[in-house]
């Protein structure tokens, strides 16, 4: 079983995805755990700020660095020898060959910041590696967290119902077609390639070659 760790000021906004589909499905075979910290359950007051305007100036608002670290603490103490991420837009590329090495893991903690981001001496307290799930900026990192957590559990065994569903273990094409073969849609007809309904598994395969390109 791999455990993930979320370190987040909205677990509302993302616990709902962890709870559908093939990832609800993954938590009750125990096959995952998903793990999510508020740091606002880290401070004296649940009305006390967790954020703070930043040194320097500039827009916005940084979280502080100790509801933060406390609830990583909380994290790790149960977590021993975890891989600590930390979301950033200039951070190593996430892509599938680090999640199938993170899907070996047993704990992964990630910190997903918000408004400007996390005071920097978190990731550096934590040793945490920065990683970035794409080439932009989101409002917070909830999403990059959630998608790293489907991305590796796709790799961890028992999670998908056959090997093979792994796109990057079959030939795939990115055009998929299903029945009817023949579909009438505001009087015209849209028709699956032929070759797809032939039983020609050889033409087919070479047929999603192409599309793949």
């Amino acid at each position: 079983m791999i455990h993930f760790h979320i370190v987040t000021l909205f677990p509302e906004s993302i616990e709902g995805y962890f709870k559908t589909s093939m990832l609800k499905r993954a938590h009750e075979d125990g096959k995952i755990q998903v793990h999510l910290y508020n740091p606002k359950h880290f401070t004296k007051d649940w009305k006390e700020r967790v954020d703070r305007r930043p040194y320097g100036g500039g827009p916005g608002m940084v979280l502080a660095p100790e509801p933060m670290l406390k609830a990583a603490e909380k994290a790790l103490k149960k977590a021993k020898g975890a891989t600590v991420l930390f979301f950033s837009p200039s951070g190593t590329d996430f892509d599938a060959k680090m999640a199938k090495a993170l899907a070996k893991k047993k704990h992964v903690l990630m910190i997903a910041g918000h408004y400007e981001g996390v005071d920097a001496r978190v990731q550096k307290i934590l040793k945490a590696k920065p990683i970035s799930v794409g080439p932009y900026v989101l409002t917070g990192g909830e999403l990059p967290a959630a998608t790293v957590v489907d991305a590796v559990a796709r790799h961890v065994k028992g999670v998908l119902g056959k090997h093979e569903s792994l796109e990057e273990n079959r030939i795939s094409s990115p055009a998929v077609y299903t029945r009817p073969a023949v579909l009438s849609w505001r009087k015209k007809k849209y028709k699956v390639p032929a070759v797809l309904t032939s039983g020609h598994h050889a033409k087919i395969d070479e047929w999603k070659r192409k599309q793949k390109g």
